[in-house]
């Protein structure tokens, strides 16, 4: 089993997981049919597929299951705000899915990670990458509705809260993902 600070960050991954895959469903739901809905489908399924994954992996290493208080999701709506529509739902996800990744990516790195955590990185990175382009291409076929100046500052807004609400989460949970960033050679953002 993986020290205390690992499982907790395990669980805040299965929980974020969960969170994304109830919110894309509900997203997906109250969406006119297109291609936008079509792959949000597929999104809301790869973040429930995640969830189970983590759940899985999990117990495999022998933690256990745990909750989290606050998804890093909902963290967003307070920084932001609600988005008003679905460009900026899917500019908030782009920003969201690429910090994701590189989170994911930084804890691959980890040499001393568990082959069952490792796999389950790898496995879901697959699909995070693969979220990122479906994202990219709808946020650029909303460019004759939204215009890409606009596309690209609430972006560009997104990210900007995403640096402050990723520091905050760091700073809150130094002591938890403090083992995170020694074992990536000091790497955080």
């Amino acid at each position: 089993m993986s020290d205390d600070s690992e499982q907790w960050i395990l669980n805040l991954y299965r929980t974020s997981e969960i969170a994304g895959s109830l919110f894309f469903g509900r997203l997906a739901r109250s969406m006119k049919p297109g291609p936008i809905q079509y792959d949000m489908t597929k999104h809301f399924s790869d973040e429930a597929m995640h969830a189970w994954y983590w759940t899985s992996c999990l117990q495999e290493i022998g933690a256990e299951t745990m909750s989290i208080k606050e998804a890093y999701q909902e963290q967003y709506l307070a920084a932001v705000g609600l988005p008003a529509n679905v460009m900026e739902v899917l500019a908030l996800t782009q920003v969201f899915e690429k910090r994701v990744i590189h989170q994911y990516q930084l804890h691959s790195h980890n040499p001393t990670v568990h082959p069952a955590v490792q796999r389950t990185l790898v496995m879901i990175m697959k699909d995070e990458k693969w979220h990122i382009k479906w994202i990219h291409d709808a946020l650029k076929s909303l460019e004759p509705e939204y215009g890409a100046d606009l596309i690209h500052a609430t972006f560009t807004r997104y990210w900007e809260a995403d640096q402050t609400v990723y520091g905050k989460t760091i700073s809150e949970h130094a002591e938890r993902v403090q083992y995170l960033v020694e074992r990536a050679g000091g790497r955080v953002a």
